[in-house]
């Protein structure tokens, strides 16, 4: 099924372009390949959400999460089968105890804190295939990472709302790990993938 839609979808592309390249055609099907998969995965996982109750706070985390991933990036699993099981246990466990966990006003204050303090320093974190080599807009994209994630403990400290507390801070420490050189070291992926590059716009 996904060969057929992504051949399909080449077959457009080309009609439409017919003088791209071989190598433009390969860059543009690794990025109908990954929006396939996104998608897929997002209807699997929304489905399974329906069915287990938690459609809502799925929704909400998905939404809160991908705010922060917008402007700050993050390390991709390496594998789809990696990458299925991490999503579903983000997407699926995690909103879960949003709805009936409390935590301490003392230790939500230093989560969220450490979170916000975690996002100025690492974020925005590139990978191989997506290094982020531009220094102004990985300036621009620092910039709206912790703007969002003062945002977001403002919201955290302030709010009455228990749900919408857990939802953020997940969000956060969700957001806080993809972009930590401590979690890349982990998966042994490489950090910092701009620096291996010579570009001429930071010389203008």
């Amino acid at each position: 099924m996904k060969s057929l839609v992504l051949e399909k979808c080449l077959e457009i592309v080309k009609d439409s372009y017919p003088d791209y390249n071989e190598d433009k055609l390969d860059e543009i099907r690794y990025g109908l390949e990954a929006f396939y998969l996104s998608i897929t995965k997002l209807v699997a996982i929304f489905f399974l959400a329906y069915l287990l109750g938690i459609l809502k706070e799925t929704a909400c985390l998905f939404l809160a999460f991908n705010v922060l991933r917008l402007s700050g990036f993050g390390l991709h699993a390496a594998k789809g089968w990696m990458c299925w099981v991490s999503s579903t246990i983000v997407f699926l466990v995690i909103p879960y105890f949003c709805r009936i966990l409390a935590l301490p006003s003392t230790l939500l204050m230093i989560l969220t804190l450490f979170c916000e303090v975690n996002l100025l320093l690492f974020a925005p974190a590139d990978t191989q295939k997506r290094p982020l080599i531009h220094r102004k807009k990985r300036v621009l994209w620092k910039i709206i990472t912790g703007f969002t994630g003062i945002i977001f403990t403002c919201f955290i400290l302030t709010t009455q709302s228990t749900f919408v507390q857990n939802i953020l801070l997940s969000a956060m420490l969700i957001e806080g790990a993809l972009v930590n050189p401590f979690v890349y070291k982990i998966f042994h992926l490489s950090y910092n993938n701009y620096k291996t590059y010579v570009y001429r716009t930071e010389q203008n």
